[in-house]
């Protein structure tokens, strides 16, 4: 069997997974009105032989949306439809279905918030644009969250986190990634504070911490993940103390045992290996990821199960254009081709019309 590493099943503490293949977080546009629904459930459905099935990111709090027709999980009714994402996945594979909550700080846009400025570790916009349906607009500066305001960002993860698991998810992942609020906090040029919250590394990772704390204490660490991307500079994140930072906060994370931490593997120029470095500091479960437009070789990964360096890889794109990716790994199977015209053009074209193996062969 190809790929025998990646078939291995894993289990630590309460995680038991048949195989090693999870998949990735995929904004993809189609949650109308902030709210899942049956075509969201169905698609995530196709999917639910994943071995932890990340979701799309969705917003904690309708101050953190950034994009349009992303999912939230801060009402009853988003609440319900999440509950129908998570009895589709249940009744389809075996799949964790994990919801990662992604607040998106200053790149979060009035246009999608009902008109309300976003909220930012300090208040300094993100240069660069966001789509609306009325054009490309311009980040705003964003409201600095007031020392006394923190606990109320917290409470708005710990509330999703609460709506998440009522909705049947095994858990969810804190996006402290890519740019987004959680990031914003450790990253020294969106964080300017000098409340305690700022200022140095032990001030920058402060909050995250005390995101990750409370969300486990509310729904406990066994169903918490985090994903984190050092060195990365996506929504113009940066960060000139990377190593220094992401070695404080996983010494500060090892005693909380999550269910995964989920790290995207730094680019060349940072000069030394996340992945590396999580190992060596991260007790617990480590989820790799390659990148925004690249994925893991899946010989390299396999080669990385193998020798200890990861525990399991997250594919998103060849996911997306193979809803039965483990089935086509495990079988040698050629993939389907991502349609990059349909990622985030709605509808169910390019969503829900990749074909299974089991259906190109009975085609042909």
């Amino acid at each position: 069997m190809p790929y025998e590493h990646l078939f291995q099943p894993y289990e630590r503490g309460a995680l038991r997974t048949a195989h090693r293949i999870a998949m990735a977080p995929l904004t993809r546009n189609r949650a109308k009105g902030t709210i899942p629904g049956a075509l969201n459930a169905t698609y995530y459905a196709q999917r639910a032989d994943a071995a932890i099935l990340v979701t799309e990111g969705t917003h904690p709090a309708a101050v953190g949306q950034g994009y349009l027709d992303i999912a939230g999980l801060h009402n009853d009714e988003q609440q319900a439809g999440w509950a129908k994402v998570a009895g589709a996945v249940h009744a389809a594979g075996d799949a964790k279905l994990v919801i990662q909550l992604m607040h998106c700080g200053r790149v979060a846009h009035p246009f999608y918030t009902g008109g309300e400025t976003p909220v930012a570790p300090s208040p300094i916009a993100a240069d660069g644009q966001v789509f609306t349906p009325e054009g490309m607009l311009d980040y705003v500066t964003p409201r600095e969250i007031t020392t006394d305001q923190l606990a109320d960002v917290r409470e708005d993860y710990v509330q999703a986190a609460r709506r998440a698991i009522a909705a049947g998810a095994a858990g969810v992942e804190l996006h402290a990634a890519n740019g987004y609020l959680l990031h914003q906090f450790l990253s020294e040029n969106t964080n300017q504070r000098t409340d305690g919250y700022g200022t140095d590394v032990a001030g920058r990772i402060r909050f995250p911490l005390e995101v990750v704390e409370a969300v486990a204490a509310e729904i406990g660490a066994a169903c918490v993940g985090l994903r984190l991307s050092p060195g990365h500079e996506f929504n113009d994140i940066k960060e000139g103390d990377t190593k220094a930072t992401y070695d404080a906060l996983l010494r500060a994370l090892a005693p909380i045992d999550l269910m995964y931490l989920h790290v995207m593997e730094t680019q060349p120029y940072a000069g030394y290996s996340t992945l590396e470095q999580a190992r060596e500091l991260w007790p617990g479960t480590l989820i790799a990821n390659e990148g925004f437009t690249e994925e893991f070789d899946v010989d390299g990964a396999d080669r990385l199960v193998a020798d200890g360096k990861i525990d399991l890889v997250a594919y998103g794109r060849r996911f997306l254009a193979n809803p039965d990716l483990p089935t086509r790994l495990r079988d040698g199977a050629e993939l389907n081709t991502p349609d990059q015209d349909t990622f985030y053009s709605g509808g169910a074209k390019g969503y829900v019309d990749y074909p299974t193996l089991a259906e190109t062969q009975a085609a042909a």
